[in-house]
């Protein structure tokens, strides 16, 4: 949910669903009974969009919020499977931030499931939603693996 004010450039619908998506993947991580299409439904009625603590966030292509949160989740074992492989010997994916874990799951569907979106869209994407919660190192990192998973998923 990229922020929109007069100082700052406005996210795109399409950023704004990735972030989204990222932040209810993370929901659906920590939840005791993770529903896809209960999250997604509850972004889409009360956040995607929503004005929260007196900011008003853009509008989110909600079909994009919601394709990429449920094929995440619901594929989330394979996503898995691709993840490992990319990342340095000395982590696994019980070491990952969960908010990365699911910034990698998102990206790792896109990758593998949106064809229609560029490669080079698709890491910046995910880039700048790690520097919505992280500083320069946690966004190299997830640029890094990214790359590594498109390298395997798009050959």
């Amino acid at each position: 949910m990229a922020k929109q004010n007069k100082n700052a450039k406005s996210g795109s619908p399409r950023s704004a669903a990735r972030l989204g998506a990222v932040q209810a993947l993370y929901q659906l991580g920590a939840s005791e009974e993770p529903n896809s299409k209960v999250t997604s439904t509850e972004f889409v009625a009360h956040r995607l969009g929503a004005e929260i603590e007196g900011i008003q966030f853009v509008d989110a292509d909600e079909a994009l919020f919601t394709d990429i949160v449920e094929g995440a989740w619901e594929r989330r074992e394979e996503w898995d499977d691709l993840i490992k492989p990319c990342l340095n010997k000395d982590w696994s994916l019980d070491r990952i931030e969960p908010i990365t874990h699911a910034i990698f799951r998102a990206g790792s569907y896109e990758l593998v499931a949106r064809p229609d979106v560029p490669t080079a869209v698709v890491i910046n994407e995910y880039v700048d939603v790690a520097h919505a919660f992280y500083e320069r190192t946690e966004a190299s990192f997830v640029n890094g693996v990214l790359d590594k998973i498109a390298k395997s998923a798009r050959q």
